[in-house]
């Protein structure tokens, strides 16, 4: 199964700041937008989560030499991440389906989301963009943009609180 193309993930991400510490990628396949991200985001440490024992050794092949180990993958599934509370400033999916109570649960306050997809433009409107805003929004995440992209589409969305580098942080 080839890689999604990253277009409307690279469109998402020139919508995050500040630049994130944390970032997980939920259901990262082999790997590729996880790499995408710690390539756009060069201070931060990047986490891959993925059902799949064999996607997720496959991801680390492609990490090679990794001294300061910026970049790692578990296995998890996006109802149980593999991580504490508020963890992450920036969570990323492609191509998923979002358990978005647990992404509130492990994002920290005014940390982003960025959901995803490579195909189907028009899923940035209609009933479907409604529901996922009514979703989010009972979760304390707030759609901030979204956008065809490519042949896909994006959503960002930041979870209310405090941003870092802000008072009351």
């Amino acid at each position: 199964m080839p890689a999604p193309p990253l277009t409307p993930l690279a469109a998402a991400v020139l919508h995050v700041a500040p630049s994130p510490e944390r970032v997980l990628e939920v259901e990262c396949g082999d790997g590729a937008g996880a790499l995408f991200l710690a390539r756009e985001f060069p201070a931060a440490r990047v986490r891959g989560v993925d059902r799949s024992p064999e996607n997720i050794r496959a991801a680390a092949a492609r990490v090679g030499l990794d001294p300061e180990g910026r970049i790692a993958f578990k296995v998890g599934t996006p109802v149980s991440l593999p991580y504490p509370g508020a963890f992450f400033d920036l969570v990323a999916q492609i191509d998923g389906r979002p358990s978005i109570g647990e992404v509130a649960r492990v994002l920290r306050p005014g940390g982003h989301l960025i959901l995803a997809r490579s195909q189907s433009a028009g899923a940035a409107g209609g009933p479907a963009a409604w529901l996922l805003r009514r979703h989010l929004r009972r979760r304390g995440i707030e759609l901030i943009e979204t956008a065809v992209a490519g042949e896909g589409s994006f959503s960002v969305g930041r979870l209310r609180g405090p941003v870092r580098g802000e008072p009351g942080d």
